[in-house]
């Protein structure tokens, strides 16, 4: 036997792998964060007001738990047929519109699992605008993470993204 003394695999096949998986999952993590917002602030910038639905009125063509895009529009541009969002004493009614008084500057509505048309009519200056989007259930879920836990949560996760990172270029540094 020879006194030769064989190297440690940890720099060869191995040694590259962990940190690079760190760095992964570390980015997969932020991306993921950043997927998640981005349903709650693009449509923002794009001057959308966003809902979530809480009532059954409209169902079952947007059903509870949607999150509703509403753009502003002008009260002369709706027309019968389009669902529009409206304030109501502190609340936020989606309804389809089933007349537009253009002379009375006001909207007949209805829920469309009302029978009947809503009792009183929508005043042009309770106009939010016209929904131009709904998307099931992703209400719930943007409620969930626009609120204090979701925040705290989404922090968390970008805390874990970055110590990802930082734990990858340490491990790469040790070699």
């Amino acid at each position: 036997m020879t006194g030769r003394i064989s190297s440690m695999p940890s720099a060869g096949k191995g040694g590259k792998w962990f940190p690079a998986l760190c760095s992964v999952l570390g980015t997969l993590i932020l991306l993921g964060i950043i997927a998640a917002f981005l349903p709650l602030t693009v449509p923002r910038f794009l001057g959308y007001e966003i809902y979530e639905v809480v009532s059954g009125s409209m169902e079952p063509e947007i059903p509870v738990g949607s999150v509703l895009y509403v753009a502003p529009s002008a009260p002369e541009e709706i027309e019968a047929g389009d669902v529009i969002a409206y304030r109501k004493g502190d609340s936020v009614v989606t309804h389809r519109v089933e007349e537009n008084r253009y002379v009375e500057g006001e909207f007949v509505t209805k829920g469309d699992a009302n029978s009947r048309e809503d009792l009183a009519p929508v005043d042009y200056a309770s106009l939010i605008g016209r929904v131009e989007c709904h998307i099931p259930v992703l209400g719930s879920i943007l409620t969930l993470m626009a609120g204090t836990a979701g925040k705290v949560y989404a922090a968390v996760f970008a805390a874990c993204g970055v110590m990802f990172h930082m734990l990858a270029a340490i491990l790469r540094g040790r070699r």
